[in-house]
């Protein structure tokens, strides 16, 4: 195969090659496809490792979206399946999401997406009985490694094939979602991103979704992304039953938290200032934020609860047990015990403890302050 390049026609061609399908679906992926790409060409400035990586990336995403296709053509009942009271977890970024997260994937009951399912959520085919997927495996490898050649990274957020994920995972099939993260921070994905209507995007996730809990059901799906503040009121539209969990934190270290973030992932990047990055990833952050609160407030109030970070810091239990109370789900004794244990075995920093300061990115406190004073004084949030 020649090598990869950020063109679309190309990579699709590659992506047929690769896997002898042809169908991919609905094509209003398209144009997500091809700003993306112009993208990663025009302004991301990687170098000849990144390039190679992100353009690996896409053919990765566009050969699964042919066998997700395919799976879709030869069992069309999987489009018929409910998704039943989901819960969502949104909010800023390094708001505790995460560690809530985690907490409540401890009840059996919950359906938590996987990072590898959500990397892979096609079924694998001729998969003898009991036989593990090697997919599975080798999302497995991959992040054991991963850890062990950036251990920083791994204090900024662990993962591994069996943690539960973001469902921008999924998303990135659909090539119009926030991707890695640090597209939506470019020119001109990010534009283009923060105009589209969501409502095919998610309908397509949705899909995804059904065709996971066809070949893995559970009884209640838990699901987790920033990213959602785009879209609150799309899914309340798909799911009318749907949990919104939303997170709460000092902005002034969520920012500085997400920039640092957002430094590690951009390691591709050749010649980028770190000052430039800290003003885009506020003014990104704030509008998702007034958009996601503007849709939230438009709900039912049983549809929604508010978790402090503070609060869950101090008693996570607590703020578990208030969010089954809230959406009236049951919490048997078993499932209780399981996010007993949970929380008895993970603790805040297990993993090191992650560093990170504002003026490194070009903020300072003001700023941050003044963005987001309307969502400081309606949380009643520290900023200091």
């Amino acid at each position: 195969m020649a090598e990869l390049s950020f063109d679309a026609e190309s990579l699709m061609a590659a992506a047929r090659e690769a896997t002898g399908l042809a169908d991919f679906g609905d094509d209003r992926f398209r144009e997500g496809l091809d700003v993306l790409l112009e993208t990663y060409q025009k302004t991301a400035n990687f170098g000849a490792k990144g390039r190679k990586r992100q353009a690996g990336r896409v053919l990765q995403l566009l050969g699964t979206r042919l066998r997700i296709e395919e799976a879709f053509r030869k069992h069309p009942e999987i489009r018929e399946r409910e998704i039943r009271r989901p819960v969502y977890l949104t909010g800023l970024p390094r708001t505790g999401t995460s560690a809530l997260f985690n907490l409540l994937a401890a009840d059996p009951a919950a359906r938590p997406l996987l990072l590898w399912e959500g990397t892979f959520p096609d079924p694998a085919e001729n998969l003898a009985p009991g036989e593990t997927d090697p997919r599975y495996l080798a999302v497995k490898a991959y992040y054991e490694r991963a850890r062990e050649k950036d251990p920083e990274f791994t204090k900024i957020h662990f993962a591994d094939a069996d943690t539960p994920e973001e469902c921008v995972l999924l998303q990135a099939h659909a090539f119009c979602d926030v991707q890695m993260g640090i597209e939506v921070l470019m020119e001109p994905y990010a534009s283009w991103f923060q105009r589209q209507d969501l409502h095919h995007a998610y309908a397509y996730y949705a899909d995804l979704l059904r065709l996971l809990d066809w070949q893995r059901p559970g009884e209640r799906w838990l699901l987790k992304s920033p990213a959602h503040l785009w879209a609150v009121d799309v899914l309340a539209e798909l799911f009318p039953d749907v949990c919104l969990v939303f997170t709460h934190r000092n902005p002034l270290e969520s920012m500085a938290s997400m920039c640092s973030m957002m430094e590690a992932l951009m390691k591709d990047r050749e010649g980028f200032d770190l000052r430039e990055l800290g003003p885009v990833v506020v003014e990104y952050y704030a509008r998702s934020l007034e958009r996601g609160l503007a849709a939230r407030d438009a709900l039912d109030p049983a549809r929604y609860v508010d978790v402090d970070y503070l609060t869950f810091i101090d008693d996570n239990l607590a703020a578990a047990r208030r969010i089954y109370d809230h959406f009236e789900l049951p919490l048997p004794p078993e499932s209780e015990a399981a996010l007993v244990a949970h929380a008895a075995s993970h603790t805040q920093g297990q993993h090191g403890r992650h560093e990170y300061e504002l003026d490194k990115y070009g903020l300072d406190g003001e700023r941050v302050r003044t963005r987001l004073a309307a969502y400081i004084e309606r949380f009643g949030l520290p900023s200091d």
